[in-house]
Parts: structure tokens; C-alpha cells; sequence
């Protein structure tokens, strides 16, 4: 999920330098003197530095980190993302160097401001990812992987209630993310194998004019089920445009123009199915 966004002119500071593992620390050199931007978009504890031509992220090591820099090897040449500069595991900690995506966020006035236009371009997006063979891909994201996942988080108390879609808890909906998880077990859906990018919403997705330039933040891209990207995209335009995310609401969006120009009629169980199941992660 999204909120809104810090971002802070500053010089990387030496402590984070000095504990970056030594590979590391030999190519951050040659530009620690360059001004970033610290980017806090999201709710992920990574921390995310902004330079002029490269992006420097630190944050757990776990198979989320592995995957986003594997599945950046992998996507070289069949969809726009960044390049892995130098990905090193070391202490519990995944530090990945990779080449910045020039461009805005789908998230830009430039796009909001023009609903029709926007969606368009992310039905494109969504269409490039259905269109690309999933032959070989090293992410597998099935439903069954991520409930295994969902399991571990909900056992564990590491699921948060209070950022969750009103009526996911509560009278109408569930008691607690354990009877969540339950019912997402019984009522697995059908499905439709194809590239996904895992997180498709409006932060992800950079854009020059209507050319995607990449797709970012990849921990959780691979095969899955093509309502997975579906169901995301369509909170993230919803939120995006009634406030929720960054406070501003804008005019003009109508929830079925992303499926005029897909082409298609929802699937709203299986839309409902997926949010439902992002808020355990």
C-alpha cells in the first residue's frame, strides 16, 4: 500500500556508507557526494536512496530481496526494468544497487489529471506483461505460495489491522486476520498463469509521456494469476483518486475505465479475492 511521500535533499550519510559490505562501499564512492532523495514511498521497512542515475536499496534479507534482483536479470530485454548494478547479501541485509528508471510515477498530476489517458496506459502495461512468456522466470507467486506466506505472517502477529480496507474487519467483514486467512484457504479461485508484477499500483509504474519506462519495486514479480495485478490496480486507482493516498482527490474517474480499455468484464470475486489476500502481506 501507499502513502504519501518525504522526499529530502541530502548527502548519503557516512554511517550508511560505512556499513554497506565492501563491494558496496567501492562503487557508492564514486558518487556519495551526489545529492538523493530518500524515497518513503510505502510501508516497507527498506530503506530506498535516490541518486541522479542509480538507486541504492537496503532492507531485509529475505526471498522478496532475492527475487526482486533475480527477476531484474531475468526481465532484461523482455520488459522495461532497472538493471542490477550489484546485489549483496551480508549480515540479514539485502543491498541492491541498480540503475534509476528516469521518469514519473503513474501516481504524477501529469497522469491523475487525465483519468482516460491514464488508464489506457496502464491497461497497455498490464497487456505487455500478459503478452511476455513466463518460460524460465525464476519468481513463482502462485496462490498457494502466498498463502503459505500469509500464514507465516498471520502466526507470527505480523499482520497490521489498521491499514486495511474499511470493511475488511469488523462487523460486516472478518474478526480477525486468522479468520481472513482461513476463508482465503476454502475459497481459492481459479488461474490464469502470466507475468505479474506482484504489487501494480500507480507508485510502481514509471511513464515518459505514454511510454512505460520501467516497471519498479519487483520483490514480488512473477508467475501468478493475471487478477492478482488486476485487483491492485484497481484499489490503487481508486485510492489515488479519492484521497486516500496523498490527499488529494481528483475528478473525472469512473472504476470501469480500466476495464473499457482492457477489453474486459471484471471478475469482482476474484478482484475481491486478491485485495482481500494483499492484507495479510
Amino acid at each position: 500500500m501507499m502513502i504519501g511521500r518525504e522526499n529530502r535533499l541530502k548527502k548519503l550519510p557516512w554511517e550508511t556508507l560505512e556499513s554497506c559490505p565492501q563491494k558496496l562501499r567501492q562503487l557508492l564512492c564514486k558518487i556519495e557526494k551526489e545529492e538523493f532523495q530518500s524515497d518513503e514511498i510505502g510501508l516497507s521497512e527498506s530503506q530506498v536512496y535516490l541518486f541522479p542515475n542509480q538507486v541504492l536499496k537496503i532492507q531485509e534479507d529475505n526471498e522478496e530481496a532475492r527475487n526482486e534482483a533475480a527477476m531484474m536479470d531475468w526481465l532484461q530485454g523482455r520488459v522495461p526494468a532497472p538493471q542490477v548494478i550489484a546485489h549483496v547479501c551480508e549480515g540479514g541485509r539485502s543491498y541492491l544497487l541498480m540503475t534509476r528508471t528516469a521518469g514519473k510515477m503513474a501516481c504524477d498530476e501529469e497522469y491523475m489529471s487525465n483519468p482516460r489517458r491514464l488508464t489506457q496506459i496502464l491497461a497497455e502495461a498490464l497487456k505487455l506483461l500478459w503478452r511476455t512468456d513466463i518460460t524460465g522466470c525464476p519468481g513463482k507467486w502462485g496462490i498457494e505460495r502466498k498463502l503459505s506466506m500469509a500464514e507465516y505472517w498471520v502466526e507470527h502477529d505480523m499482520v497490521s489491522m489498521e491499514d486495511a480496507e474499511p470493511d475488511t474487519y469488523g462487523k460486516d467483514g472478518f474478526r480477525s486476520p486468522k479468520e481472513l486467512y482461513r476463508w482465503l484457504a476454502e475459497h481459492k479461485p481459479s488461474e490464469e498463469p502470466i507475468l505479474s508484477h506482484g504489487d501494480f499500483t500507480l507508485p510502481n509504474l514509471i511513464f515518459s509521456g505514454n511510454e512505460l519506462k520501467g516497471f519498479i519495486d519487483l520483490g514480488r514479480m512473477g508467475a501468478a494469476d493475471k487478477w492478482q495485478d488486476i485487483a491492485l490496480c484497481y484499489r490503487s486507482l481508486l485510492h489515488n483518486y479519492d484521497g486516500k493516498y496523498g490527499g488529494r482527490r481528483y475528478e473525472g474517474f469512473r472504476p470501469k475505465m480500466l476495464f473499457e480499455q482492457l477489453g474486459m468484464e471484471p471478475d469482482w470475486e476474484k478482484i475481491r479475492y486478491y485485495i482481500l489476500l494483499d492484507e495479510l502481506f
